[in-house]
């Protein structure tokens, strides 16, 4: 039985893949996994690595392998969306991404130290392909699933659905690492390996859902033939690049989505390593203030969407950006001499939180919203809105990096992430809100 437009259970079936997916955004992505990466291919204070011929620190190769997943997503994506959209069958792309990502991470497991580090890095480059590529086709269903009217609380009902689910596996896997003995383990690289597998089984399990409910062919488009079909897919993308030019109010905010995503991603997965580094904080508090942000995400992501429906979209998203501003104001204020600089980052890890959920939600149901309504190729352009995000990612990490490196503190690039966001905000203000 196809399932109508706007349906609830067709929406809880889309929004139920965050519920699957989101294990990986949190362990794999932002907490166990690097914090392993690093401890593993740490022996004796030594954090050289040597691979392909070359030497590298350990978090250097991290960050490496990292960027380069974003950068073959954010690639390839615009392409292989465009075929789907040419296909009509988004939800076999999205399997396939999916099953490449829960795989890769579950051979994550096998991953130990410097011996297998060429494991390490091939899976979790792997893994970040699948989770990104899917997402692509996951975001492309918005609206077809949705009523313009009802994208705001789905898309945020997703990352809601999405930061329950990743807390609940998230504490279970924490039992395990804080407390192997619960669970009569000795190795002590063990835990770490079986929370990469039960993310891995936690994502394809639970997307079985999802994939059942979906539709397969929305618009019963009939499968061009296998001769021109590459070629197709660029000349796809060629046009949509061409009729987003001439949709003024759509370049604005994608003008703006890439820089906010600059700042925002970027703050978000070198977070940890600002409390270790710049702050001193131990590994248990840090992991601990990721949850806070998990959890607070929750209640961010829907708040905002109740708030936008007062006063648009764009107004709601720069009072976000604006909070954004306040954090890496009080960030660069932070002093790891203040006997209270933990209690401090906390509470700037709450307000990450509310509008790290937040600005992700809105920001797809923003752009979904600008969609022409008279396309069909959905994908298509949600992958100029994956790629934006990606680029974004690997400039802002980049730069990060490169700014702390010239400068020796992390404070400085804090700082630059501000001006982004006020420039950010400052773009939004010339967009003509639509409620």
């Amino acid at each position: 039985m196809k399932l109508e437009k706007g349906d609830k259970k067709l929406i809880r079936a889309w929004a139920f893949y965050d519920w699957a997916n989101s294990a990986y955004a949190l362990v794999i992505s932002s907490a166990i996994f690097p914090i392993f990466f690093e401890k593993v291919t740490n022996r004796n204070g030594n954090d050289q690595l040597h691979f392909l011929g070359l030497t590298f620190k350990n978090t250097e190769l991290y960050s490496y392998g990292l960027s380069l997943s974003f950068l073959v997503v954010a690639f390839l994506s615009p392409i292989l969306s465009s075929l789907a959209d040419y296909s009509g069958d988004k939800k076999k792309f999205m399997k396939f991404y999916t099953y490449l990502g829960a795989f890769s991470t579950m051979m994550l497991f096998f991953f130990k130290g410097p011996e297998t580090v060429w494991l390490g890095l091939l899976f979790s480059i792997l893994a970040s392909i699948g989770f990104w590529g899917s997402l692509v086709f996951y975001n492309a269903f918005l609206p077809e699933i949705a009523y313009e009217e009802q994208q705001d609380k789905v898309s945020a009902i997703g990352f809601a659905y999405g930061y329950v689910g990743s807390v609940l596996l998230m504490i279970f896997n924490l039992t395990m690492i804080l407390h192997p003995e619960w669970y009569g383990i000795k190795d002590g690289t063990l835990p770490a390996r079986i929370s990469f597998l039960s993310v891995g089984i936690w994502w394809l399990v639970f997307s079985q859902y999802t994939f059942r409910i979906l539709p397969d062919n929305i618009y019963d488009e009939i499968p061009p033939k296998r001769k021109g079909f590459l070629l197709k897919g660029f000349k796809d993308l060629q046009n949509v690049f061409n009729e987003l030019i001439h949709y003024d109010r759509l370049k604005k905010f994608l003008m703006s989505f890439f820089l906010y995503s600059f700042a925002a991603q970027t703050i978000f997965y070198v977070a940890g390593l600002f409390g270790s580094k710049e702050l001193g904080l131990p590994s248990g508090k840090l992991i601990m203030t990721i949850l806070v942000i998990q959890i607070v995400g929750i209640f961010g992501a829907l708040v905002f969407s109740k708030i936008s429906g007062f006063i648009g979209n764009i107004k709601a998203l720069q009072v976000i950006l604006a909070i954004w501003i306040g954090i890496t104001i009080g960030a660069y204020l932070l002093n790891k001499n203040n006997p209270n600089v933990d209690i401090h980052f906390y509470i700037l890890a709450g307000f990450v939180g509310m509008v790290m959920g937040s600005i992700q939600a809105l920001s797809r149901s923003t752009y979904s919203k600008m969609i022409p309504e008279d396309t069909q190729q959905h994908a298509t352009y949600f992958s100029f809105y994956d790629f934006s995000e990606k680029i974004a990612i690997v400039l802002g990490t980049f730069s990060f990096g490169a700014l702390e490196a010239i400068t020796g503190s992390m404070k400085s690039a804090v700082l630059l992430m501000s001006f982004v966001f006020l420039l950010s905000m400052i773009i939004l203000q010339f967009i003509r809100d639509k409620k």
